[in-house]
């Protein structure tokens, strides 16, 4: 059993729980906003608090490179320099060792980076990541891992998982050695690229070394939506039932339901305050692209019934003004209720896993959910 995690309810798969961190519980499924640089793009605090965002995400890597994680500390940690007072998880800079692909030298001791501000050297291995995600004082930490490209061959998805494993026991045995009392959650990552018997490989070792929480890594890289799903489906029935699960970087809605159904507890994306700086919102029926012409008389909310601040005030024609006037105001309306839609998408589920309705509310909401809807 887990003293961190307590599942009240399943409806399949899915379940409702609760997962306990030293700034406060979470209440799962959960999505968490992402804060890459200390900050949700365009959003304060306290709105993010008035969403009912209980988790936000910061990065250890450009946070390392910029300020500096040891500026942060001296200033009183993540939460005090961006004032948010609940509790962060930190990705471990294992992304940028795929997406900085151009830049960087992989080694067994860890990667050797070319900084993307100034092209100075930087360099994180699995400790360094440790330190780094101490320093910024995270609640949640994330092992440091290779996340490998799509596709790959299942001898470099194997290599790749080999040196993931490797790291995953460093990072812990570097945890192991410091004091206990404050210490925070720390979370392994799944890795195996597309390749079934990797992915169970790679889940069986993780909960052999014990950790708090388990990922899903190496997914929505470029993969079709098939083999994302196939990723998750071919990790979590290796993973305790007892212990919170991640899916990392995830997703649209329909799959974030999706990714709830097989047993997945927690989300992060970028795609809720991205697609509100290019003038598109999401709605239960799909995406509205905010831009197009059909939208410049509409008097209507982005959605019926919807209760964020951008509905309650504000027409679908007088954003689609700011986001043509390239008004800042637009981009953060648009985040305002996408972040809200996403926020409220996994209290919904959780709800309905309450219920025992959730199958439904995913069959209904997947089936009414188009890619984008552009016109009234």
């Amino acid at each position: 059993m887990s003293e961190h995690f307590t599942v009240e309810s399943n409806d399949g798969d899915a379940r409702a729980a609760t997962l306990e961190t030293r700034r406060g519980p979470v209440r799962t499924p959960v999505f968490m906003p992402v804060g890459t640089q200390a900050t949700v793009k365009a959003m304060t605090p306290a709105e993010l608090e008035s969403l009912g965002a209980q988790i936000i995400l910061g990065n250890t890597y450009h946070l390392h490179v910029r300020p500096g994680e040891k500026l942060i500390a001296r200033l009183g940690g993540l939460h005090r320099f961006m004032a948010w007072n609940r509790p962060i998880l930190t990705d471990s800079g294992g992304y940028q060792v795929f997406s900085l692909a151009k830049l960087r030298k992989i080694t067994p001791e860890g990667v050797r980076f070319q900084n993307h501000l100034d092209g100075s050297p930087t360099f994180i291995g699995p400790e360094t990541s440790m330190e780094i995600q101490r320093d910024l004082g995270s609640d949640i930490v994330m092992l440091f891992d290779e996340c490998p490209p799509h596709p790959c061959s299942h001898a470099d998805a194997d290599k790749s998982l080999d040196l993931t494993l490797a790291w995953a026991k460093r990072c812990r045995a570097w945890w192991d050695a410091q004091p206990a009392e404050g210490r925070p959650l720390v979370f392994g990552i799944v890795q195996g690229s597309s390749h079934a018997d990797l992915r169970e490989k790679s889940a069986r070792a993780l909960v052999d070394i014990g950790f708090d929480g388990y990922a899903v890594g190496g997914v929505s890289v470029g993969e079709p939506e098939p083999e994302m799903f196939a990723a998750v489906e071919n990790s979590v029935p290796f993973l305790p039932k007892t212990h919170p699960r991640y899916a990392m970087g995830l997703g649209t809605p329909p799959q974030i339901l999706e990714m709830i159904a097989r047993g997945v507890d927690m989300f992060d994306c970028v795609l809720p305050t991205r697609l509100a700086r290019n003038g598109t919102a999401f709605t239960a029926g799909g995406t509205l692209n905010l831009k197009n012409a059909p939208f410049a008389e509409d008097t209507s909310p982005i959605e019926e019934g919807c209760e964020c601040y951008a509905c309650q005030n504000f027409t679908r024609a007088y954003l689609r003004h700011l986001v043509k006037a390239e008004e800042i105001l637009g981009l953060r309306l648009l985040s305002i209720h996408n972040l809200h839609f996403y926020l409220g998408l996994a209290r919904q589920a959780r709800e309905h896993i309450l219920a025992g309705s959730f199958q439904e509310f995913r069959r209904r909401f997947v089936a009414g959910y188009k890619t984008r809807s552009d016109t009234p």
